[in-house]
């Protein structure tokens, strides 16, 4: 009879150390669906008739979003416009372009294709290094890359 409490009891503890295993299993980190659009419509940048655009998408809440903001508007010229989607202001360009996080930047050519992108902050030199790259490609130093 004790022999048969002692393997009931060994059966029970053994139930229960696996349950509680599976119990501290934790669900693998979700992963980002950051995405970032591979054409944009130059229709929908208004004003822009510039060969390349740099469009940065943003937030009025986000600090980051200020910087590269400020960082992409010095590319302005001649051959490169710039726009700034902030989302206040441009929220059907965000849903449109399915934009799910600030800041993002693109850097399209005359056709809308999307040649270097950012998302979250970037530096002055990995901007203007994209910037060059996408307009005239081996330009950039091999150490940069633009995607």
């Amino acid at each position: 009879m004790q022999l048969l409490v002692a393997a009931v009891l060994v059966v029970v503890v053994a139930t229960a150390a696996l349950l509680l295993q599976r119990k501290r299993r934790v669900d693998p980190p979700t992963q980002a669906d950051w995405q970032v659009p591979a054409q944009l419509d130059r229709a929908d940048f208004a004003g822009i008739d510039a060969d390349w655009i740099v469009v940065t998408f943003t937030s009025a809440t986000c600090v980051t979003c200020a910087d590269v903001k400020r960082k992409a508007a010095v590319l302005a010229s001649r051959d490169v416009g710039v726009f700034d989607a902030e989302y206040g202001t441009h929220r059907a360009l965000h849903e449109r372009y399915k934009i799910d996080a600030v800041p993002t930047l693109v850097i399209a050519d005359r056709d809308g294709v999307v040649r270097a992108s950012f998302l979250g902050p970037v530096t002055a030199t990995d901007l203007w290094a994209a910037c060059a790259e996408a307009r005239s490609p081996g330009s950039a130093p091999h150490t940069c890359d633009p995607t």
